[in-house]
């Protein structure tokens, strides 16, 4: 599904320009502005129909009156040939995560507007959602079963009764790691019973949380993978059982050092694909697809794909080949691993994004073969409603630098991708243009990135350049659109006249292992000189501006522009998003503390001048560069007290220094409003300290 060459016209002229796409409208906008990157929606969760006519998929709209700061998402349908699309839910609740009925009439959702997130389904034919469960620990995730008459779902442990009252008395206390809180795995009737009753029913019931799961065709046995906590540190402790649905037996199905996870079975049942991690595990991550008998057995691995970390997207209808999502350089492409034992195949085309690709499925053909003998935990095709018209098709989300995201649909058997969604309603404003930049570190290694140039940028002119370190360290700026929202609003950055340079630098996925593992032990090190060789490539390309530099980064990109501003005085400004500053009471406080010692080779203890000498906080004596220092509170993954620690330190040095709390906020902000606010102040304060404007406030910048 990766032809490099075949792309329709309707796709072609989806993705010019927005400029060129759109008219003019009378007062429209002269500029990118952080307000209209909350006008982008987020379109996901693709579902095509089982019969491939019809593509389901969730859209989600800022909604910003009054006391509301949310995303509030909705489902969408559109046909697959881009005659006809329509919003299918509406309501102030959000629904989310679209999944057809076997015989393609209804569409199974999830939505709390009931209180709770429980699962819910709507018929295509129209009238009312009707809520299937009313559960109080909250549904996670579901998959119809093969004839339509049952969802399994995911669900968290509830609070007990007793637990509820000692919240409500204050007697509250809590021992860590005791007590916790599962997913486990339920099954519910789609019908009700004659008291008008659906009688939900426990499936797993062991010491371990459950994850993805799937069900065999036959629907008497769902493959899930689990861990023994829910807690993010505990993946690599991931494990692959079957359920047996009417018994509640579970079966051990691969158990090894390694991680296994993403069970999906195949059309006739006989395998189950799953991704199985190196061995030990390692969070740089290395995976390979294998196929595993569904009664059981030794694993066996296929080929292994370009970046060695794929994500399986499904089978094809013909049971041939193991769909699979990776990202090449630049590019989240798909592709196809044979069954026998074949090298990759690429299916999308070399320059197009897919996103979160999806394939219906088929589990037997309208006239079936004679169902062949099973093992105990296979089973032979369903007896249940087939679609009459057959379509194997897949469906994706695709943008580009220029053109916001849309969905597509193709032919599973050639890739010839179609537009079927139109929901994106933006100003044309003329864009700066993104390309593929490269240049070689002071090791040789050759690094690559985006290079956004201002809008309306006359070739020669030396511009002020910004700077955007990517988190992870394992992440990867891809050909995305760059007026989406995001702390760092690109495409507002470029109509202020700013070049913006984003370095995929070595840690990075997208260039294969060996590249994703050079920065193992040397966080600040070559990764810093990959950045500076970037940076001097560009003064020397005419670009960039010698004297007007910025930089700025989220989590590991926040490591490493507090390093940086630690290294160098080369930046006029520099912004920290969620930073890991000081790697050892980051590790005390995270809730992965397996991460740094997998990446530096041991416990602090053990290993401490590896640690301290890699450490902003370490090395913060005598940094000058004005930084913004921007945090949720609610961080579990880089605690709050990290930026706390680098804004005290610059504080007592008088560095100008401003940090920013952002209440309820995890991680990664989430609430529309407080993206919006650091949208705008990291504009103001490049805007302060590169171009020598006044504040909000009327200050002078200096």
């Amino acid at each position: 599904m990766r032809s490099r060459h075949i792309v329709l016209a309707a796709l072609v002229a989806a993705s010019l320009p927005l400029s060129a796409a759109l008219a003019q409208a009378p007062g429209a906008p002269a500029k990118w502005t952080p307000e209209l990157a909350l006008t982008v929606k987020n379109i996901s969760n693709v579902a095509v129909s089982p019969d491939g006519q019809q593509v389901a998929f969730q859209v989600a709209t800022a909604v910003t009156d009054g006391e509301r700061s949310e995303w509030v998402s909705q489902i969408h349908v559109a046909s697959s040939d881009g005659s006809r699309g329509y919003q299918l839910t509406r309501g102030e609740k959000s629904s989310t995560a679209p999944a057809w009925s076997p015989d393609g009439r209804w569409i199974g959702f999830l939505s709390s507007r009931s209180g709770k997130a429980n699962l819910w389904r709507i018929a295509l034919a129209g009238g009312e959602a009707e809520q299937l469960t009313d559960e109080k620990g909250g549904v996670s995730a579901f998959r119809w079963s093969p004839d339509g008459k049952t969802m399994a779902f995911a669900m968290t442990d509830p609070k007990t009764d007793d637990e509820e009252k000692a919240d409500k008395e204050k007697r509250d206390a809590r021992v860590v790691d005791e007590a916790i809180k599962q997913v486990r795995l339920y099954v519910v009737p789609v019908e009700p019973d004659s008291a008008a009753k659906r009688p939900v029913r426990k499936l797993t019931q062991g010491d371990y949380s459950v994850g993805e799961f799937d069900w065999s065709p036959d629907g008497k046995f769902i493959a899930f993978s689990h861990t023994p906590s829910p807690k993010a540190d505990d993946w690599t402790k991931s494990d692959v059982s079957v359920v047996s649905v009417e018994s509640g037996n579970v079966q051990p199905l691969a158990a090894a050092r390694a991680a296994e996870s993403s069970p999906v079975y195949s059309p006739d049942g006989q395998t189950i694909a799953l991704s199985i991690s190196d061995d030990p595990p390692t969070w740089g991550f290395t995976a390979r697809v294998h196929l595993l008998a569904a009664a059981g057995g030794t694993p066996r691995a296929l080929a292994e794909s370009y970046d060695r970390q794929p994500d399986i997207v499904g089978w094809s209808p013909d049971g041939k080949r193991i769909l699979i999502s990776e990202t090449h350089r630049t590019i989240n492409r798909l592709g196809a691993l044979p069954v026998d034992g074949g090298p990759q195949v690429d299916l999308s085309a070399a320059g197009l994004m897919v996103n979160g690709a999806a394939v219906n499925r088929i589990f037997r053909s309208p006239e079936p073969e004679r169902p062949r003998e099973r093992g105990a935990r296979g089973g032979a095709a369903p007896e249940g409603p087939v679609p009459t018209r057959v379509v194997p098709r897949i469906g994706f989300v695709s943008e580009s630098a220029d053109r916001a995201p849309e969905v597509f649909v193709t032919s599973a058997e050639s890739f010839k991708p179609v537009q079927v969604s139109h929901v994106q309603e933006l100003p044309s404003i003329p864009m700066g243009r993104t390309e593929v930049v490269s240049w070689p570190a002071p090791d040789g290694m050759t690094i690559e990135g985006l290079l956004t140039y201002p809008a309306g940028y006359q070739p020669g002119t030396r511009v002020p350049l910004l700077v955007i370190v990517h988190g992870g360290p394992t992440g990867v700026f891809t050909q995305g659109f760059i007026a989406s929202r995001g702390a760092y609003p690109i495409a507002a950055f470029a109509s202020e006249g700013y070049a913006v340079l984003r370095c995929n630098v070595r840690g990075s996925s997208g260039y294969g292992r060996d590249f994703r593992y050079a920065n193992y032990g040397d966080w600040g090190g070559a990764d810093y000189r990959d950045i500076m060789s970037g940076v001097d490539a560009m003064i020397q390309r005419g670009v960039a501006d010698p004297d007007r530099l910025g930089v700025m980064g989220w989590s590991y990109g926040g490591f490493m522009t507090s390093w940086i501003v630690t290294q160098t005085k080369r930046f006029k400004a520099a912004s920290v998003g969620a930073g890991v500053t000081n790697l050892m009471s980051f590790t005390g406080t995270s809730d992965i503390p397996s991460f740094l010692p997998d990446y530096f080779g041991g416990e602090y203890w053990d290993v401490f001048d590896q640690w301290r000498s890699h450490s902003a906080m370490f090395n913060v004596k005598g940094v000058s560069t004005p930084t913004l220092i921007q945090h949720g509170e609610a961080d579990a993954r880089v605690p709050i007290s990290q930026g706390y620690e680098f804004f005290n330190a610059l504080r007592q040095q008088g560095v100008p220094v401003k940090m920013v709390v952002y209440p309820r906020q995890p991680h990664g902000l989430q609430e529309p409003k407080l993206q919006l606010d650091a949208m705008k102040r990291n504009l103001e304060w490049f805007g302060q300290w590169i171009l020598n404007r006044k504040t909000s406030d009327g200050g002078a910048s200096r």
